[in-house]
């Protein structure tokens, strides 16, 4: 009888063992709360500078609080970035001349451009204007389009996207999938660099992956930078875009067509030339400097501490402005990206209810995505972890809302090791990883985590997949198209329970948390895969 008893009770306590969870195990209500709570009209938007940002700052440091989470930057649940909101009111049209006249371009129907630079007033006079290519320098491609050409203080002309697209190579550059050469921001940047006095880019909806109206909402609207009063920086007297309709009478001065320059520009021994043209322009500058916030909170490792890997999520959104056909003002952003952060606090519960993991695991919140992913940025400046330490990144900028599925978007394949981690933990999920379904459109280079991969980091982001289990990719596809048309950057992304369903959602951040946990109790050391432009980068600093 007592041999009984005893095979009984440890019978009892192997299958009370066994069906206890091996690590956290995410639900519903571990998101929805706080998805309600930072999508509501009562945190009108999350602009950053405005009542929105106090409340979704001090909501978000609440909950690490109440979680148990340690500040993340010495004593504080915050890191200060300061930023500047500039508006540039451009004259209404820009006259491009040559020996052979005048073409005219209108704002905001044939082009659109910004300043950098804080003066009350941004003159350019006679300005000789010179074509670039792509304005790439990629020396692991042996491309240099500056190569013998002198720009200092000259207007430069680029191609939007790399000389890759197009190509049907898919081993030049990276055929369709957008490198980050193609990204516009690179093409200011490199054009700073080189000392030019402005940048165009020649807009071409399909290489862009968006259309003009884009840059026509900015056109005399508010950006925000990096207050960086004090450092010794070049900047653009402006940047911008014009149409192609408006670059093809621009060439047809130069006696070139649009498909022949694309043509020369896509060759190797591509030399940058001066158009004959010159332009002249002015711009008004209004300059506001403020201080934004990221919000940072951690749980030290137990035996790797000085080890770290970064959980990201942007609480910003829109904040008030027009109006739409209900009357809606507020953009709410519920999944762009109150969602993502829901799941960065989702996320912060699981490691702290689970054992302490061996390295640090920190959860970063990050301010101004929106406005050109400054908050990151700012962070990747002023790490409080140093770079040479972070083990990775993972970023999230909105989570399923659409039910479970079967697969996941990668962002950006073929860059890191951190894929690698990624695949290993969907396998044991029954799920599978498929390329994102755009790769033209550089979704890689567009949210948070691409600081990172600035400074060598390797970085993590994957999007909702399509692949619905009870319903088809076709029902998928179909949920994200009607989100881009009816919801992105519109009043209309609320939080809608008989519209959303968040069991996806938790797939998603359990499959996150996996593989973050992993990593978090291992020595592995994710890098760059070979043809990523961010490898040298970390090979520059890193040696494992």
């Amino acid at each position: 009888m007592r041999n009984f008893l005893a095979l009984l009770l440890l019978t009892l306590c192997l299958a009370s063992c066994s069906s206890k969870p091996e690590l956290y195990q995410f639900q519903v209500a571990d998101l929805e709360p706080n998805l309600i709570t930072l999508s509501s009209d009562e945190f009108m938007g999350r602009m950053p500078f405005t009542a929105g940002e106090e409340m979704t700052t001090s909501f978000l440091e609440s909950k690490f609080k109440e979680m148990g989470l340690e500040p993340g930057n010495g004593d504080s649940y915050f890191q200060e970035v300061p930023m500047v909101s500039i508006i540039s009111r451009p004259e209404e049209s820009m006259a491009f001349k040559s020996a052979k006249g005048a073409v005219v371009g209108e704002g905001v129907k044939d082009f659109v451009i910004w300043t950098q630079r804080t003066d009350s007033v941004v003159k350019v006079e006679d300005a000789e204007v010179v074509f670039a290519g792509f304005g790439i320098v990629a020396p692991e491609y042996g491309w240099n389009d500056y190569k013998n050409l002198d720009v200092k203080g000259k207007i430069v002309v680029v191609m939007i996207n790399d000389p890759g697209f197009g190509s049907g190579d898919s081993t030049f550059f990276k055929g369709n999938t957008m490198t980050y050469y193609g990204r516009w921001t690179y093409k200011f940047e490199e054009a700073a660099r080189q000392g030019a006095l402005g940048c165009l880019i020649v807009h071409n909806t399909i290489p862009a992956g968006y259309g003009f109206n884009v840059m026509q909402n900015n056109w005399n609207a508010s950006k925000l930078y990096l207050d960086d009063r004090g450092q010794k920086k070049y900047k653009l007297g402006f940047e911008g875009w014009i149409t192609l309709p408006f670059a093809k009478q621009l060439f047809e001065q130069m006696g070139k067509k649009e498909s022949e320059l694309l043509q020369e520009a896509r060759t190797a021994n591509f030399q940058g030339f001066s158009t004959g043209m010159t332009v002249s322009t002015s711009l008004a500058v209004e300059a506001t400097y403020n201080v934004s916030k990221n919000v940072i909170a951690k749980i030290t490792g137990k035996t790797d501490p000085e080890e770290v890997i970064i959980y990201t999520a942007h609480w910003d959104h829109l904040g008030i402005g027009k109006a739409d056909e209900t009357g809606d003002s507020i953009y709410n952003g519920a999944l762009d990206n109150a969602s993502g952060t829901a799941a960065l606090l989702a996320l912060a519960k699981g490691f702290k209810t689970d054992a302490q993991p061996d390295r640090t695991v920190v959860f970063l919140s990050v301010t101004a995505e929106e406005q050109g992913l400054w908050g990151s940025a700012y962070y990747a400046q002023h790490p409080i972890f140093p770079k040479e330490k972070t083990v990775a990144n993972i970023n999230m900028d909105g989570v399923n809302p659409y039910g479970r599925m079967k697969d996941v978007s990668v962002i950006g394949v073929g860059q890191s090791e951190m894929e690698d981690l990624l695949d290993e933990e969907l396998q044991k999920l029954g799920r599978y990883a498929a390329p994102e379904p755009n790769p033209v459109a550089g979704y890689y280079f567009r949210s948070d985590h691409f600081n990172f991969a600035k400074i060598g980091i390797p970085a993590l982001y994957f999007g909702t997949g399509i692949d619905h289990v009870e319903k088809g990719k076709d029902h998928g596809k179909q949920l994200q198209e009607e989100y881009v048309v009816q919801y992105y950057h519109k009043a209309a992304d609320e939080y809608d329970p008989t519209r959303w369903n968040l069991d996806g959602a938790v797939d998603d951040v359990q499959l996150l948390y996996q593989v973050g946990r992993n990593l978090a109790n291992s020595t592995r050391w994710p890098g760059w895969k070979e043809g990523s432009e961010f490898k040298a980068i970390r090979d520059s600093y890193f040696k494992k």
